[in-house]
């Protein structure tokens, strides 16, 4: 005979089934709490939800907002993955507690060791997705680039009343200079920083950009500036960058010893993420060759990968150069202490 089931009974079947597809779709989310402000990351989001089904809601804010963010949340925080965009400040969150370790084969093998957060043995804090250098600009009628062909040379008596810079406490500067301190060590830093102040043009002010367009101008004639700044600028169709680029030279400093400092855009696993397994394979995902590229194309960066292949015409342009491998957890981990020689030597 042919089963029949009540009606009654075969709509609660149906019920509880809605219910229990309704969960696994709300159990297939991450919430991303990211200082990356970049229209060209859309099309990361989006590609990662199309390829997972895991739909990603994203709260933007820089980093010392997100940070704060974190800590006052507590353990009540929805964030799942957290974005940053220095090492830093990736290394003050690391501090604070605010990530959790992570185990993975696949960032393992693809994040190269030294752009990666500290392994404690249960897994690494953070990690490095892109890349950028910090590269000294000048101007080319003025200066000589072997004037400026290394960090320790924005220091040399020679180029006073040459140099411009954004604040020495903002996290670029510090990352930078904490890399200094491991390379140089305390006294030779510390010397380094006050013959920069004793060179200074003007007051630290403004963004990396800010600096770029000075020496164009001729406010000053060497400045520090993240790379992916000038490959901007580099691929602007605007008139004035394009004037402004005309007019300067840059260089990769430290070619002949250690090579140039490079900083990172990372991410990490929140302390209190309540979607693990999303977050794990969101940041599996950065490290994919398809994500990879987008760093690369979108915003000017090199991928942290070094397999992968890029077609961006400025940062061809600007051709190979010699990384400094230190690890740069070190030197975000030195920034307290190069702090306290900013303050002696009056780096504002």
């Amino acid at each position: 005979m042919p089963h029949f089931i009540e009606p009654k009974r075969l709509l609660g079947a149906v019920l509880l089934g809605a219910v229990a597809l309704a969960a696994q779709a709300q159990d297939k989310v991450l919430n991303l709490y990211s200082a990356r402000h970049y229209q060209t990351d859309e099309a990361l989001y989006h590609n990662f939800t199309k390829a997972t089904g895991i739909k990603i809601n994203r709260i933007d804010s820089d980093d010392a907002g997100i940070l704060n963010r974190l800590k006052a949340e507590g353990a009540s925080s929805p964030a799942d993955v957290v974005l940053l965009v220095d090492a830093a400040r990736l290394t003050w969150a690391e501090a604070d507690g605010l990530f959790q370790p992570v185990k993975s084969a696949t960032l393992q093998e693809r994040i190269p060791a030294h752009l990666r957060g500290a392994d404690s043995g249960s897994g690494t804090q953070w990690f490095g997705f892109s890349t950028r250098a910090r590269i000294i600009v000048y101007n080319k009628v003025r200066v000589q680039p072997a004037d400026v062909a290394t960090y320790q040379q924005l220091a040399d008596p020679k180029n006073k009343g040459k140099v411009c810079t954004r604040s020495g406490s903002h996290p670029y500067n510090l990352t930078l200079f904490g890399a200094m301190l491991a390379h140089l060590g305390p006294q030779a830093t510390e010397a380094w920083l006050k013959g920069l102040v004793d060179n200074m043009a003007r007051a630290p002010k403004g963004g990396d950009t800010d600096q770029i367009k000075a020496v164009a101008a001729g406010e000053c004639q060497i400045a520090l500036t993240n790379s992916y700044y000038l490959a901007r600028m580099m691929r602007s169709t605007k008139a004035d960058d394009a004037e402004a680029v005309a007019r300067i030279g840059y260089v990769f400093p430290n070619q002949d010893s250690w090579g140039t400092h490079v900083n990172v855009a990372g991410g990490a696993v929140a302390r209190h993420a309540k979607h693990r397994d999303e977050a794990v394979a969101f940041l599996e995902y950065l490290a994919s060759d398809d994500a990879q590229r987008y760093f690369a194309e979108g915003n000017n960066e090199w991928p942290a990968v070094p397999t992968v292949k890029i077609t961006n015409p400025a940062l061809e342009a600007m051709g190979r150069f010699k990384v400094d491998t230190l690890p740069i957890a070190e030197a975000g981990r030195n920034q307290v202490q190069v702090q306290q020689m900013l303050d002696r030597v009056g780096f504002k």
